[in-house]
C-alpha cells in the first residue's frame, strides 16, 4: 500500500526539494571547472574558451581547464558533455550552426538540442576571405572567375564541417555558380598551415587566425564578413558591398551545459560568465582580434538552437553537404 501524505508533510517536502535544488547554485563552483571545445588549439574557438575561462578562475578561484576534444566537427566534445553531470562542472563552447550541422549532416552521438542546456551567448566571429599571396586573384570576383576555369573548380579550406566559415563559403560559390571542392580541418591552424602553402586555394578563417599572416604578406584578405569595413584593413570591403549579404549564416558562438540542470545553477554560470566579460584583459584580446562579444539569457540561446537547427537541416539539404 502506497504511504499516505499529509498536507503539511508534503509542503515540508517541497521545501526540502527547493533548498536542496539550490545548494549547486550557492557552492558552485564546488571542484574545478571544465570546459570543452571540439576543435583544435590555436583557433578563436580555443583562443576565446580560454580567455573566459582565466576571467572566470580569477573570480572564483577555482581551476577553470580548457579540454580540446577533437573530432567529428565539434561531435565528440558535445557528445562528452551531454553525456557528463548536470552540476555545472563540464561545459561546452560551441558554434551555433556547427554544432547544429553535425547532426544535420549525418548520425551523431548528441541531440543538439534536447541534451543540452543553453546559458549564454559568447562571442560572434568575424571572417575574413583569404588566399595565399601567389594566389592570381586579387578579389573575390577574380577568384571565383579563375575558379570557374581551373580543372575540378576551388579548394575550400575549412576549420570544421559545418562551421561558420564553411556554411557561408559554400553559400557563396552555390549563389555565384562557382564549382568548388571542401577540404575540412580540425580547427583554424592547420588549416591555415595548408592554406599559407597553397595545399588549399582559399578560406574564410577568422580574424584572429588570419590578421598576422596578412600582415606579413603571407595571406591575401578579399573580403570581410562583417557589418563595416576594419580599421586594420581599411582595402578590403564587406560582403554586402560586394552583393553577398544575404548569404551570411548565423556566427554567434556560445556556452552550454547537459541538459537538466537546474534553472539557478545555469544562472550562477551564465553571471559568472557575463562578468568575465567586462575582465580588461579578455576585453583588450578579443578587441585586436575583431571579435564581437556578446551575451543572452539561457532562454533566448535556447530559442537560437532550436532554430539554428531547424535552418541547418534545411540549408544542409539545399548545399547538398555530406559527411566526408
Amino acid at each position: 500500500m502506497a504511504p499516505k501524505f499529509t498536507l503539511r508533510v508534503l509542503l515540508a517536502i517541497a521545501a526540502l526539494s527547493g533548498t536542496a535544488a539550490a545548494v549547486p547554485a550557492q557552492d558552485y563552483p564546488s571542484k574545478p571547472i571544465t570546459v570543452m571545445v571540439g576543435l583544435a588549439a590555436g583557433g578563436i574557438t580555443d583562443v576565446t574558451a580560454r580567455l573566459y575561462a582565466e576571467a572566470v578562475a580569477k573570480i572564483t578561484g577555482q581551476r577553470v581547464t580548457v579540454e580540446n576534444r577533437t573530432g567529428a566537427g565539434g561531435g565528440v566534445a558535445a557528445a562528452a558533455v551531454q553525456n557528463a553531470a548536470p552540476d555545472g562542472h563540464t561545459l561546452l563552447v560551441f558554434s551555433g550552426s556547427q554544432h547544429a550541422t553535425v547532426p544535420a549532416v549525418s548520425t551523431a552521438t548528441y541531440e543538439p538540442v534536447k541534451g543540452f542546456s543553453p546559458i549564454t551567448y559568447l562571442f560572434n566571429s568575424v571572417v575574413v576571405l583569404t588566399v595565399p599571396a601567389d594566389s592570381p586573384a586579387n578579389t573575390m570576383k577574380e577568384l571565383h572567375d579563375w575558379g570557374r576555369k581551373k580543372q575540378g573548380g576551388l579548394t575550400f579550406g575549412t576549420p570544421g564541417l559545418g562551421s561558420p566559415s564553411h556554411l557561408l563559403g559554400a553559400k557563396i560559390l552555390l549563389a555565384d555558380k562557382v564549382p568548388y571542392e571542401s577540404v575540412h580541418y580540425r580547427g583554424g591552424n592547420p588549416m591555415m598551415a595548408d592554406l599559407v602553402t597553397g595545399r588549399v586555394d582559399f578560406s574564410w578563417p577568422t580574424l584572429n587566425t588570419s590578421r598576422a599572416l596578412i600582415a606579413e604578406k603571407k595571406l591575401r584578405a578579399l573580403a570581410l564578413d562583417a557589418d563595416k569595413r576594419w580599421d586594420r584593413l581599411p582595402d578590403v570591403p564587406t560582403l554586402d558591398e560586394l552583393g553577398f549579404g544575404k548569404e551570411k549564416v548565423a556566427s554567434w558562438f556560445a556556452l552550454a551545459g547537459p541538459a537538466g540542470m537546474p534553472p539557478a545553477l545555469v544562472n550562477r554560470i551564465r553571471d559568472l560568465f557575463i562578468q568575465a566579460s567586462k575582465d580588461p584583459e579578455l576585453q583588450k584580446r578579443l578587441g585586436e582580434n575583431g571579435v564581437p562579444i556578446v551575451s543572452s539569457t539561457p532562454q533566448e540561446m535556447g530559442k537560437a538552437m532550436e532554430q539554428e537547427w531547424e535552418t541547418m537541416q534545411q540549408l544542409v539539404k539545399t548545399l547538398n553537404i555530406r559527411q566526408q
